[in-house]
């Protein structure tokens, strides 16, 4: 799941906006016509689920499965302007290894080369911050400072969209508070990292995800949380909810606390938002496995088979998102006891598992070579992007890949830097030889990194 500190969604308001609840039963008092202005007022970046022949029509929370092919028509407005996004400059201030450096950007493709430990990842996690969760190494904000720095740290950058507009966006800590993130945006104080989605989301490979597909399963419902993000910046509030609500009620749980209403007020929302995140990890696997792999330069990536395995996003197969609510609360109600003993929640969305296959050889990804695994990984990665690049809303993405050609032949690697001009999205790359990246020419920007400086240099 998604870490994120943004908790704006008021599910509790919402569920009554639209439904009239009280205390957790439905009157379909309010008429329909009244309902929607009101939901347009409230939130305009929520969904409601439409049935023509049914007068007492439900909220189905975020993104649910309003989004699945199977339920009729639904509204979707995203809260993002889909324009391409893309860096113009980044400044570092006592960050990691950094105590000031300031890099400009072209727009085009970047690849940054040096030994290892010159500090290439640091400048890729720098940019990675500005996303909801812990970047892409997963590291604690008092990680964070440089080491013989004043003790906070800051990170800013410049970012263009083909709007034309440019929004500066700043992260960082104060020395006084090293565990409080500290967002802006154009100067203004955000709630948190989940406002950056408005603006650039990411997707990343790193050398840490190369065991994924035999890791466990938590790593793997990140990645595809991850790439559903970059598809729907919703999935990342929906993720924070759910696990905020699942928290509060554990603590409820572990007190001893029998408080029915309040149990289920945070049971309600976490159905809510986890039948959200359900739906809209069932909305990626569906897109990924329809998706057209023929531009993967035949085979050099091969396609994917995935599954996901968990009791929500088989009951939404099923059932209305509604009714999978519905279920979800009384399961959650049921458990209780379980769950106290237990000492966590035993059913929910943080339970589930993405399954890979090789699709060629008809192979479960986690018995394929380490290579196939590298090649499978990398040839979903592309596959997510190339179908944001082809959707009628192009998303606002980035892609951040560490170490990504190391592994790769001379062929592959030259495919690989072709999909990704194809998406015309901005990537930022790094190796530890320049040679890596001949294959660019002057089509990349390239930077040297070492001995505490960062030069341009050519392809």
């Amino acid at each position: 799941m998604l870490d994120s500190d943004d908790h704006s969604i008021d599910y509790q308001r919402l569920w009554s906006v639209c439904s009239n609840c009280v205390d957790g039963k439905r009157f379909p008092s309010i008429p329909m016509e009244e309902k929607m202005m009101q939901l347009v007022e409230l939130d305009k970046t929520q969904i409601v689920d439409v049935n023509e022949t049914n007068n007492q029509r439900d909220l189905v929370s975020l993104r649910a499965v309003a989004q699945k092919r199977t339920q009729g028509s639904f509204v979707m407005q995203d809260s993002v302007d889909q324009a391409n996004a893309s860096f113009r400059s980044l400044l570092l201030n006592d960050y990691r290894s950094y105590a000031s450096i300031r890099l400009a950007f072209d727009g085009r493709p970047v690849a940054f080369f040096g030994a290892n430990g010159a500090g290439k990842t640091n400048l890729l996690e720098a940019l990675s911050l500005f996303a909801p969760g812990r970047g892409l190494r997963g590291a604690r904000l008092q990680e964070l400072p440089r080491a013989m720095g004043a003790g906070g740290w800051a990170a800013s950058a410049m970012l263009s969209r083909e709007t034309d507009d440019l929004v500066k966006l700043g992260v960082g800590a104060a020395a006084h508070k090293p565990d409080k993130r500290l967002c802006r945006i154009d100067e203004k104080t955000a709630k948190g990292p989940s406002a950056f989605s408005d603006y650039v989301r990411f997707l990343w490979l790193t050398p840490a995800q190369d065991g994924l597909f035999v890791a466990a399963a938590g790593e793997r419902r990140k990645f595809l949380d991850r790439m559903t993000q970059a598809r729907d910046a919703a999935h990342a509030r929906a993720a924070s909810e759910y696990e905020t609500a699942m928290r509060q009620r554990q603590k409820l749980l572990d007190d001893g606390v029998s408080d029915d209403a309040w149990l289920r007020a945070l049971e309600t929302k976490m159905a809510e938002a986890g039948v959200a995140v359900a739906a809209a990890r069932l909305e990626t696997r569906a897109l990924l496995s329809d998706a057209d792999t023929t531009k993967l330069s035949d085979g050099a990536f091969p396609a994917a088979d995935i599954r996901l395995e968990g009791k929500l996003e088989d009951a939404l197969g099923e059932k209305p998102a509604a009714d999978v609510e519905d279920d979800y609360i009384n399961v959650l109600r049921n458990n209780r006891r379980i769950d106290r003993e237990a000492g966590r929640a035993t059913m929910g969305p943080h339970r589930s598992d993405m399954i890979v296959s090789h699709r060629p050889k008809q192979m479960p990804a986690r018995l394929c070579s380490t290579g196939e695994q590298k090649a499978l990984l990398i040839g979903l990665v592309l596959a997510n992007a190339c179908i944001l690049a082809d959707s009628g809303a192009r998303a606002p993405l980035v892609l951040l890949l560490d170490e990504i050609a190391a592994h790769l032949d001379t062929e592959r690697r030259a495919a690989l830097f072709d999909i990704i001009e194809s998406t015309r999205f901005q990537c930022f790359m790094t190796g530890t030889d320049i040679s890596l990246f001949s294959a660019w020419g002057a089509r990349a920007q390239a930077f040297r990194v070492g001995d505490g400086k960062i030069t341009e240099t050519t392809l």
